[in-house]
C-alpha cells in the first residue's frame, strides 16, 4: 500500500453483517466501497448515505460509498471482506478473484461451513483464488448487526495465521464502540462461529416450546462442550472455545431476539415446518444449511456432538419436536467432563 493513500477495504456484500462491517471500517477512518447486487441499494447508500435494503434509519459514514461493479469495488483494495452465505461462496467468489489485487488480504465474514466438502469459509476461499492461507483473516464474535449500526458497545476476535495481517485489520476496524482482538487460531474461531448458530437454532426451539430458562443454560453449556471438542479435535487452540468467537458468539446468538438462527429455532419450536420458517424469515439462516456438514465432520474426526445430531436429524424431518426433546435427555449419564 503507498504511504500516500489511505487503507481501502471492499466490502462483499451490502447484506445487513456487510453494512455493518463497512460502517465499522468507515467510522475507523477506512475508505470503503462496498459491492451492491442492486442498483437501489448502491444509490441508496451514494445519494442518501443510508442501506434502504438493510438500515433505512441509519446514516453511513462519508468515507462509505457503493458501488453494482465488482471490479470496480476491488480497484486498490488494501483488504477485501467476504460476507455472502456460506454456501454462495464459491461460486460467487469465482467471479470476483480476477480482479483481486495480487497483495490484497482477504477477510472472511462467514459462519457456515460448505456442505458439498465440509471446508470452512477460508478453506473455500484459498481453494478458489489461490491466495495463500496467511494471506486470509476471519472476524468472528458476539456481533449483532443491529446493535452494530446503533454504535453498541462491541468487540470481535480477527484470527490469521500471520500476526502482522491480522494487527493491520485490527488498527483498520477499530473505533470507539468496537474492539477487535487479535489470534492466529482461524480453525477455532470459524468452528466457533459455524457451531454455534446450530446450537442457537436448539436454544429457539426450546424457547418456542416453552421448556425453559434451565434448558436454555444446559444448551447453550453442553453446546459449548460439543464445540470445544470438533474445534480441539481439528487443531484449534483449547482457549479459544472460550473467547470472543466461542462462548461470546454462542451466548449472543442464543440469547438475542435479533438472531436469525434462534428467531428460526423459536418458530420451528412454536409448531412452523422448516419450509415455512425458512419463508418466514426470508434471509440466509446458516445453522439450518450447515447442520448436516458439521455434523459430517465430527463423525469423521471422531467426535460426539449430540445436539448438532439431533438439529441435523430434526432440520431434514427424521424426527419431530418430542423426539428431539427427549432425545437429548434420554442419552446416558456420565461425568461432565
Amino acid at each position: 500500500m503507498s504511504q500516500n493513500r489511505s487503507v481501502r477495504a471492499a466490502v462483499f456484500t451490502a447484506g445487513s453483517w456487510g453494512t455493518a462491517v463497512g460502517k465499522i471500517l468507515g467510522d475507523a477512518g477506512t475508505d470503503v466501497v462496498m459491492y451492491a447486487r442492486r442498483s437501489e441499494i448502491a444509490d441508496g447508500v451514494n445519494q442518501r448515505h443510508r442501506n434502504p435494503g438493510y438500515f433505512p434509519d441509519v446514516v453511513l459514514p462519508a468515507s462509505l460509498t457503493a458501488t453494482t461493479d465488482p471490479a470496480a469495488a476491488l480497484d486498490g483494495a488494501d483488504h477485501v471482506v467476504l460476507s455472502i452465505p456460506a454456501q454462495s461462496l464459491r461460486d460467487s467468489l469465482a467471479a470476483w478473484a480476477p480482479h483481486i489485487p495480487d497483495d490484497a488480504v482477504i477477510v472472511s465474514l462467514m459462519k457456515g461451513i460448505e456442505t458439498d466438502t465440509g471446508l470452512r469459509a477460508s478453506q473455500v476461499i484459498t481453494k478458489v483464488t489461490g491466495v495463500p492461507a496467511d494471506r486470509i483473516a476471519v472476524l468472528s464474535g458476539p456481533n449483532l448487526a443491529r446493535e452494530i449500526m446503533e454504535g453498541r458497545p462491541a468487540a470481535a476476535t480477527i484470527a490469521c495465521p500471520d500476526e502482522d495481517i491480522a494487527r493491520r485489520f485490527q488498527k483498520a476496524c477499530h473505533t470507539s464502540y468496537f474492539r477487535p482482538y487479535t489470534s492466529t487460531d482461524v480453525i477455532g474461531c470459524e468452528l466457533g462461529g459455524a457451531v454455534k448458530n446450530v446450537i442457537a437454532l436448539a436454544v429457539g426451539i426450546a424457547a418456542g416450546m416453552g421448556l425453559g430458562d434451565n434448558a436454555t443454560a444446559m444448551l447453550i453449556t453442553r453446546g459449548l462442550a460439543e464445540t470445544s471438542r470438533l474445534a480441539v479435535r481439528m487443531g484449534a487452540h483449547p482457549e479459544t472455545p472460550a473467547g470472543l468467537a466461542g462462548l461470546g458468539d454462542l451466548v449472543a446468538t442464543c440469547s438475542s431476539p435479533l438472531s436469525r438462527n434462534r428467531t428460526f429455532g423459536t418458530r420451528l419450536g412454536q409448531g412452523t415446518t422448516v419450509a415455512e420458517a425458512t419463508a418466514a424469515t426470508r434471509r440466509t439462516t446458516e445453522g439450518v444449511k450447515s447442520a448436516t456438514a458439521i455434523l459430517e465432520l465430527a463423525h469423521a474426526h471422531g467426535v460426539e456432538m449430540p445436539i448438532t445430531e439431533v438439529m441435523a436429524a430434526l432440520l431434514h424431518e427424521k424426527i419431530s419436536l418430542d423426539e428431539a426433546a427427549a432425545t437429548l435427555m434420554q442419552r446416558p449419564p456420565k461425568p461432565e467432563r
